[in-house]
């Protein structure tokens, strides 16, 4: 999985190795991303830590090669690098536009084409992409190139699911809402919009990250054999 070195993403690969699965965790800071290893090692699962860069896809590449030796072909992916950051649109430098892209869309599209494959050879794969209800609604003033990012790769996944279903492979999406991250943080959203969104929502709460870790548990699994294409949103019933 991408993205694994915290928040979301660490609760999500802790989670399928609860589960019984094996996890390379990629992150671009790999010692974040050995501690998570770290973690799930102690949970008695096989765990590797590589270095990645999704926008860059030589890095993903290198990174999959890494990962296939010591812990098999990937029949699992769950693509949750990501960047965030308010700019108003006015005020958006073509860099900050293209490099959201980059990571989110580019590093979904990426990761996916490096281990399809695997998938497609097994004639089993889920593909979990993780949006924002950002990607539904817009996100509001100062988030254009992250709600443009994220939409695209609902709409990514929409498409290679009716692709690759055929196959054997699910591919879906979850759009969480707010939910209490070090992104989040690093991501300097103002206080009074998170007091906002909170009272909005009808259960009264930001998310967590085993909240998105459980959909994401329930989406890899063969319950879920019956769902691609679609779009979960644990958002706290804010949006609907």
């Amino acid at each position: 999985m991408t993205g694994g070195a915290s928040g979301i993403g660490r609760a999500i690969a802790l989670r399928l190795a609860r589960d019984g699965a094996d996890v390379a965790v990629l992150d671009v800071d790999v010692a974040g991303a050995g501690r998570v290893a770290g973690e799930i090692g102690a949970l008695g699962r096989r765990a590797l830590a590589v270095e990645c860069d999704v926008a860059s896809a030589a890095s993903v590449r290198a990174a999959v090669e890494r990962v296939q030796g010591p812990l098999g072909p990937v029949h699992i992916l769950v693509n949750d690098a990501g960047i965030a950051s308010f700019v108003p649109f006015l005020q958006m430098p073509e860099e900050s536009w293209d490099r959201m892209i980059a990571v989110h869309l580019k590093g979904t599209f990426n990761c996916t084409k490096a281990v399809l494959s695997d998938m497609v050879a097994a004639r089993w794969g889920r593909v979990v992409n993780v949006a924002s209800v950002a990607g539904l609604n817009g996100g509001g003033p100062g988030l254009a190139h992250y709600a443009a990012a994220k939409a695209g790769i609902i709409g990514l996944t929409k498409s290679l699911a009716s692709e690759v279903g055929p196959q054997g492979i699910t591919v879906n999406a979850i759009a969480p809402g707010l939910i209490d991250t070090p992104l989040l943080d690093r991501s300097r959203m103002p206080q009074e919009i998170r007091r906002a969104i909170v009272e909005r929502a009808p259960v009264r709460r930001i998310g967590t990250p085993d909240d998105i870790a459980a959909a994401c548990a329930f989406l890899v699994s063969e319950d879920a054999s019956f769902m691609t294409g679609q779009v979960l949103s644990p958002n706290g019933g804010g949006w609907v």
